[in-house]
């Protein structure tokens, strides 16, 4: 961790956000940039010790220890952003008074709530989206009303400057459960 200039980077918890952002914090890292990988004790336990020296990994509870077995899908979307929102408003603040202060937290796009946090604890903040660049022109259309959701089945959606997508587009999974994260 050479560089004075700090960033702090926190994906969602899952293998799919993990694996890019953490690739991301590689080529930053390789820049000369002090990085620091926030992840959850719950997938942090799990993750092998990272390579480089150059990356920070640390640790911010997600209240999963104290979650019950048959917990619903929205109860632990609701501990989760409880957990995180004040273990990572509690781990910035830390790194803020420590010798090299974040300047940024880069954050999941799902977790938009990550940019208020850090704002009020007077960092900047900024989106990094894991999905393709199609999911991302998907999402765009349907918030301008240009494809309506959900999708029916059987229907085939076109959209400028990309393949047809066909009738497959249907058999994606929906994103219900991550838009109630917002």
């Amino acid at each position: 961790m050479e560089g004075e200039t700090h960033i702090l980077l926190f994906a969602y918890p899952v293998q799919g956000h993990i694996n890019p952002m953490l690739q991301f914090s590689k080529r930053l890292a390789s820049k000369g940039l002090r990085v620091t990988f926030v992840t959850t004790t719950s997938i942090g336990n799990s993750m092998r010790p990272l390579p480089s020296h150059s990356i920070n990994v640390d640790l911010i509870s997600d209240g999963s220890e104290e979650a019950e077995d048959a917990e619903s899908v929205d109860a632990a979307l609701e501990r989760f952003k409880l957990h995180v929102s004040q273990n990572l408003a509690r781990l910035i603040e830390k790194h803020y008074s420590s010798k090299y202060p974040p300047k940024i937290l880069v954050y999941d796009s799902i977790l938009p709530w990550a940019l208020e946090i850090a704002r009020k604890i007077g960092i900047d903040g900024v989106p990094f989206f894991t999905q393709s660049c199609v999911v991302n022109a998907i999402n765009y259309h349907a918030n301008h009303g240009a494809i309506q959701m959900p999708i029916e089945k059987g229907a085939s959606v076109s959209l400028p400057s990309i393949p047809s997508l066909g009738k497959r587009i249907g058999s994606c999974a929906t994103l219900s459960a991550s838009w109630r994260m917002r």
